[in-house]
């Protein structure tokens, strides 16, 4: 499939954080993606090609409601949670059947708040716990749930046990992606909840990417001790992934200007609200590359082939951005543009595969461009 190479260009403003402009808000044409190709070039790391291709491999499931976080399970399956019913549903990879797990206790949807990212524990094969980041009636929460696939449909998932709570939430803005790292801690994105200030505050758990032992403290190795927070200066973060040397990538949403993709560094200040996109300013971390936000509007993230690919909600697309390093070896190139509607979640399915769904259902979308669906891509 043929991809749209994007090259640098001057900044436009327009978008939101959610992919949708607010009332008002002043309309640009669409901008180019702008890609930093300047440090971190490891010796004897290869460059993947600069142009990919992407193949859309079939359709393994439609007819989700607002699907949101994914896993897969090891022996077979896929996880998928829908964010405003507060469910888990098992798909069967072969045939596209659905089973309900049962539905998650305590989850208050409203707005983009819900049951949103899900992981499995890193002993799954023994525990059987599956994680969930989702907003209650106070707050932002991570919760694990024992996940007893003997038990009749509707009845598998044992009661929620809160291993982190207090983050803050909002009717926008509540992060919520998780994913448990190579070193074996939990990683969860989070948003300022509409508070800017949050973001610039370590003392707050808004705007941060934290950093958690599986029962919920504080990792060992924290760039602040006794603190969860990893990261810093993030507006919303709702995509988390490591490349093949264990490097930490994770997207954000930005405001009138642009979305980025960034590589974590503990202790790293990323700006926001003082700064949207690079900067250049010595104090803040710039992005390994922008879009404009009607581009992207990013969620999930996944690594794939020397590349981070990240799904696009309101610019309804997939980005694939090619590494050297912690760099960008070549600008940016866009796929499957308006094709199947909003992009929320992308994740690996083993070698050049990748699993991606749908956002259509989320209340910003279109369902009359179909259901939401999980479809099978081989990508390069």
């Amino acid at each position: 499939m043929t991809g749209m190479l994007a090259a640098a260009a001057l900044l436009l403003t327009a978008g939101c954080s959610s992919g949708e402009p607010p009332p008002g808000a002043r309309s640009a044409p669409p901008g180019p993606a702008v890609a930093s190709t300047s440090p971190a070039r490891p010796p004897g790391e290869s460059t993947p090609r600069a142009e990919g291709s992407v193949k859309v491999l079939r359709t393994v499931t439609e007819g989700l409601d607002s699907p949101w976080g994914l896993a897969a399970l090891p022996g077979g399956g896929l996880l998928v949670s829908s964010r405003d019913r507060a469910t888990l549903t098992r798909v069967d990879e072969e045939t596209g059947r659905k089973t309900e797990l049962g539905t998650v206790s305590g989850v208050a949807p409203q707005g983009e708040g819900g049951l949103l990212g899900i992981a499995l524990s890193p002993h799954y094969a023994s525990d059987h716990m599956v994680y969930a980041y989702f907003t209650s009636a106070s707050d932002n929460r991570i919760v694990r749930m024992l996940y007893d696939e003997k038990k009749p449909p509707g009845e598998q998932l044992g009661a929620p046990d809160t291993v982190f709570k207090g983050i803050p939430k909002g009717h926008v803005h509540n992060g919520g992606r998780i994913a448990f790292g190579p070193d074996g801690m939990l990683y969860a994105g989070t948003g300022e909840s509409g508070e800017r200030g949050l973001a610039q505050d370590r003392k707050s758990l808004g705007g941060k990417i934290l950093r958690l032992t599986p029962e919920g403290e504080p990792a060992p190795g924290n760039p602040f001790p006794g603190s969860p927070v990893y990261s810093y200066g993030h507006r919303n973060v709702q995509g988390l992934a490591w490349d093949g040397r264990q490097r930490l990538f994770a997207s954000e949403f930005g405001q009138d200007t642009w979305d980025e993709l960034n590589a974590i560094a503990p202790g790293g200040n990323y700006g926001w609200p003082d700064a949207e996109g690079r900067s250049g300013d010595a104090r803040y971390r710039d992005p390994v590359a922008q879009w404009h936000t009607g581009q992207a509007s990013p969620s999930g993230i996944a690594y794939a082939g020397g590349s981070v690919w990240m799904a696009g909600l309101r610019g309804e697309r997939l980005w694939r951005t090619p590494l050297k390093g912690t760099a960008a070896s070549a600008p940016p190139q866009a796929f499957l543009t308006g094709r199947f509607g909003r992009l929320r979640t992308v994740a690996p399915a083993g070698g050049h595969r990748l699993w991606l769904v749908t956002s259509n259902t989320d209340g910003r979308g279109s369902p009359k461009k179909g259901d939401d669906r999980i479809l099978e891509l081989e990508v390069r």
